[in-house]
């Protein structure tokens, strides 16, 4: 992963404990290893937001943010990520974690009825919520090792080609001073 490509879009720390309604935690984010960029703090911030945001919980930032401080990972990216189920993508991504659920328990698929309303949910909430527990538990499992090996891969594979375009630059420059020098 480009380290300067998150950079940009990262919030400093500096800003964060300024900020009135935040002082309160900057305790808690003032240790400089939650903000750096290294391939292992990046892979595991990803690791805890993706885990967290499969999770059918309330307050999954806080969660991210406790998971960040024991991993030492990086403290932005793991409570950004959190936000993967947002209001839009919360339904699809819950659906289908119960969905995977019940075919890991072998349980039947409740079906909706035509208008979903929060009566039908809580009413039904005994049967669904086993199914959707053990669905939300393996794919958070599953997509946090999965993303830590694939932006471990990224970022080896960005800094060897990085390596190597610099390579052949000083190759290249090489070979024009030595023409030069010929000339």
């Amino acid at each position: 992963m480009p380290r300067r490509f998150l950079q940009r879009y990262m919030p400093k720390p500096d800003t964060i404990r300024k900020q009135r309604s935040l002082r309160f935690m900057a305790p808690l984010i003032a240790d400089p290893g939650l903000w750096l960029l290294t391939r292992r703090s990046v892979a595991n911030a990803f690791s805890v937001g993706v885990f967290c945001a499969m999770l059918p919980i309330p307050f999954q930032m806080v969660v991210a943010a406790l998971g960040a401080r024991l991993t030492r990972c990086n403290l932005a990216l793991s409570i950004g990520l959190v936000w993967i189920t947002n209001p839009l993508t919360m339904p699809l991504i819950f659906y289908g974690n119960y969905r995977i659920g019940t075919f890991i328990l072998g349980a039947p698929v409740r079906e909706a009825p035509s208008r979903i309303s929060t009566r039908w949910i809580a009413e039904q909430m005994h049967d669904i919520m086993p199914p959707l527990i053990v669905g939300s538990l393996v794919t958070a499992i599953l997509l946090a090792i999965v993303v830590n090996m694939a932006i471990r891969l990224i970022w080896r594979w960005h800094v060897s080609h990085n390596w190597k375009r610099r390579s052949q630059k000083r190759r290249q420059r090489r070979a024009q001073i030595e023409a030069e020098f010929d000339d």
